[in-house]
């Protein structure tokens, strides 16, 4: 998809500002975005190092917003919801958690791609880290995210951002060293758009299969 007009163009030398800016440009003005992922955890606390893959997708809405998470590998998880509440499911455990949408507010990755996050209001922007930064090439740039307001369970992101202003990998650290890096394939943004409004129910409602225990928060 070709960026608009009105957005900010990658230019040759760019400021962490600079990226910034265009990056909030471009997911501000999209309504829905749709990817493959591949997540990998590791750190003291976490032991050995933990994989998963899946399936995301996001849709705006004026005033509740929709989210699906399916991991599909090693276990099947699904992490939905429909703007009113919020659904974790754990096929292993044969569990269904369900809360109120609203505490998906303190997630960060949930905020941004939800439209919901301001980057320039609710972070210190820096430039990569220096083991990191050695990741730039011609078509990516790494910027650091710091939240201005102290975050219980994130000290700082990374984000991968390409020329055409979208996030192809996020590299989040937890206070205790914990790293958790998500890379982003097969993005497809607005692709929702042209969905029957019966298909984008069906894409952001679940239901569990029969003997699924229901947890209420």
């Amino acid at each position: 998809m070709a960026l608009s007009g009105h957005l900010v163009q990658a230019s040759d030398t760019e400021f962490p500002e600079d990226i910034a800016k265009r990056l909030q440009q471009r997911y501000d003005s999209m309504k829905s975005i749709t990817f493959n992922f591949n997540q990998n955890t590791r750190g003291e606390i976490t032991g050995k190092p933990k994989t998963g893959s899946g399936t995301a997708a996001f849709l705006k809405g004026n005033s509740k917003s929709k989210m699906r998470w399916d991991y599909l590998a090693p276990k099947r998880q699904v992490l939905l919801s429909d703007g009113l509440h919020f659904f974790m499911y754990f096929e292993e455990l044969r569990q269904m958690i369900i809360s109120p949408a609203s505490s998906l507010e303190k997630d960060l990755t949930y905020s941004f791609f939800s439209g919901k996050a301001q980057l320039q209001n609710d972070f210190y922007i820096r430039p990569a880290d220096t083991e990191l930064a050695g990741e730039e090439n011609s078509t990516t740039n790494i910027i650091k995210l710091i939240p201005i307001v102290p975050h219980s369970q994130v000290q700082d992101i990374h984000l991968w951002v390409s020329k055409d202003s979208l996030i192809h990998r996020i590299h989040i650290q937890d206070h205790f060293g914990t790293i958790t890096v998500l890379n982003l394939s097969n993005i497809h943004t607005d692709g929702l758009e042209g969905k029957g409004q019966a298909e984008i129910d069906t894409l952001f409602s679940f239901t569990p299969p029969e003997g699924t225990e229901i947890i209420q928060q």
